[in-house]
């Protein structure tokens, strides 16, 4: 599904010059879940965004599905987006003035679908991350976990084909930590492709595969656990 060649990512001020990405060769297949781990300022999260077309490197080849994606212009990059990529965030990035049905539908309405078929898929979606109950609360309404399995809703219902999830446990206490990571471990379950940043070892052992990147650059590999691609994407709307 993904896959970088010689991926650099350079930070320039006017007195400093800092290498986050150092010629990075990254793959990553459909259906896998692969934890990224590293200490801070390693380049994980610059990584991630540059995998989630937030950001661009510098140089190198990025390809999404053997479509090389780095030279896209915003507009592309905001297009091939939608119903391809999914974001899940340590700060959850829920919209405090909408409720949690809102929030999960927003996605839906940026791909025109009808308000029928929103409300449809909006409703299966929160009672699968068992939030249903919850769906007329407001974020500040809600408790950490079940602000980000919000998130994590609303990151699914598009049916995208990957997700990228940073630091996703990093803002709650280990029960509900555990609660996501058994929710993600689910969803990798199902089919989704899962890449995720994290500081936890015990975490990314729960993973197919763990990359240690250090000074921008990718130092080790680990493979903990059996891994057979999966060969179908969900249909998008």
């Amino acid at each position: 599904m993904i896959r970088t060649v010689k991926l650099t990512k350079i930070f320039r001020t006017e007195l400093v010059e800092t290498t986050a990405l150092s010629e990075v060769n990254f793959e990553v297949q459909n259906g896998e879940f692969v934890a990224i781990m590293g200490p801070s300022g390693c380049g994980k999260s610059t990584l991630l965004n540059i995998l989630g077309l937030l950001d661009h490197s510098n140089s190198g080849e990025y390809y999404f599905n053997g479509t090389e994606v780095s030279t896209f212009n915003e507009r592309q990059r905001t297009l091939f987006r939608k119903g391809n990529i999914g974001f899940v965030f340590q700060s959850f990035n829920l919209i405090d003035d909408l409720n949690v049905f809102e929030n999960v539908e927003l996605p839906l309405i940026a791909l025109n679908v009808s308000r029928a078929k929103r409300r449809k898929v909006v409703d299966e979606m929160l009672e699968k991350m068992n939030i249903g109950h919850r769906r007329e609360h407001f974020p500040r309404q809600l408790s950490g976990g079940q602000q980000q399995r919000v998130a994590v809703a609303r990151a699914l219902i598009t049916k995208p084909k990957l997700i990228l999830a940073d630091e996703p446990t990093g803002n709650l206490d280990s029960q509900n930590g555990e609660q996501v990571m058994q929710l993600l471990e689910q969803l990798n379950g199902e089919g989704t492709t899962i890449v995720m940043v994290t500081h936890s070892l015990s975490h990314a052992e729960r993973a197919h595969r763990v990359v240690n990147l250090f000074d921008g650059k990718i130092i080790t590999e680990q493979v903990d656990r059996t891994f057979e691609p999966v060969l179908k994407f969900s249909e998008p709307y």
